[in-house]
C-alpha cells in the first residue's frame, strides 16, 4: 500500500499551504509533505537513538549490582551511578521508545519535556553535589552529561518546530498559517454603524437562509458567493453593498 494513501494521512500540495487539510491538523502526523516526513523521522529516530544510550548506561549499572540509593555511586562509562539512577535511565529510555513508536509528533513532545528535566537536574545536582540530597549518586561528569543530553533532546524534539524560516510545506509552518486564519476570524467586528449599513447587515442575512434553502434569487447567490472571498464580517458587508445593483 502507498503511505501516501494511508487512512489519517492528509496530502497537501506544498505550493497551497493555505489548503484546509494542513491548516487544521497541523503535525508531521497528519500531513504528508517531504517536510513533514523529514520532521517524523529525525524526531522518531532522535527519540530511538537517545533511547539506546539511555538504556546501555541503565542496563550497565544493573549488571554491575550498584546499590539502589547510594550517594556516591560508581563508575558505569564515565558516569557516576546507583541503582536509582539506573531504573530512571531504562524508564526514560522506554517512555522514547513508546513515543516514538506512536508517532512523531509524541516523540518530539516527550524530547522536550525530557530534554528540559535533564536541564534541571543539572543545575539541581550542581547544588547538591557532596550532600546526602544527591540520591542520584551525581558527578560532575554527571551535571556535564545532563546538559548535553538535555541540549540534544531539546534540539531535536524542536527540529522543524520552531524556527523563523520554516519551509512552505511545513506542518508546523501550516499549523501557525491556519492559527493565524483562525485567529483572523475570531476578530472583534466593528457593528453597522450607519441605516445602510444596518440594512444590509439584515439582507446579508435573509440572502445567506434564501441561498442554504435553495430558493435564493439569482442577486442574492451571485452577492452570497462574492462575499465567501472574504473573511471578516466588516469585509462581507463592504462587498455585499458594493455588490448592489450588479
Amino acid at each position: 500500500m502507498d503511505s501516501t494513501n494511508a487512512p489519517g494521512r492528509r496530502q497537501v500540495d506544498p505550493q497551497r499551504p493555505d489548503q484546509s487539510s494542513a491548516t487544521t491538523w497541523g503535525t508531521e502526523d497528519d500531513v504528508d509533505t517531504p517536510s513533514a516526513r523529514r520532521v517524523q523521522v529525525v524526531h522518531r529516530l532522535g527519540a530511538i537513538v537517545v533511547a539506546a544510550v539511555l538504556a546501555v548506561f541503565g542496563l550497565l549499572g544493573f549488571i554491575g549490582g550498584l546499590d539502589f540509593f547510594s550517594t556516591d555511586g560508581d563508575t558505569v562509562v564515565g558516569l557516576s551511578s546507583n541503582g536509582l539512577l539506573s531504573t530512571i535511565s531504562l524508564l526514560t529510555a522506554a517512555v522514547l521508545i513508546a513515543s516514538a513508536l506512536r508517532g512523531g509528533r509524541q516523540a518530539g513532545v516527550v524530547m522536550i519535556g525530557f530534554g528540559a528535566a535533564f536541564l534541571l537536574s543539572a543545575f539541581w545536582h550542581l547544588f547538591v553535589l557532596n550532600t546526602t540530597l544527591n540520591i542520584l549518586a551525581f558527578s560532575m561528569a554527571n551535571v556535564l552529561f545532563s546538559i548535553v543530553a538535555g541540549i540534544v533532546l531539546l534540539t531535536l524534539g524542536l527540529y522543524g518546530r520552531v524556527s523563523g524560516n520554516l519551509p512552505a510545506d511545513n506542518p508546523y509552518h501550516l499549523h501557525t498559517a491556519g492559527s493565524r486564519e483562525g485567529d483572523a476570524e475570531e476578530e472583534p467586528e466593528l457593528p453597522p454603524s450607519t441605516p445602510a449599513e444596518r440594512r444590509a447587515e439584515r439582507e446579508m442575512r435573509e440572502a445567506e437562509i434564501a441561498v442554504s434553502e435553495r430558493r435564493g434569487t439569482p442577486e442574492q447567490v451571485r452577492r452570497v458567493e462574492a462575499m465567501s472571498r472574504v473573511r471578516t464580517k466588516v469585509e462581507r458587508r463592504r462587498v455585499w453593498m458594493e455588490h448592489a445593483g450588479r
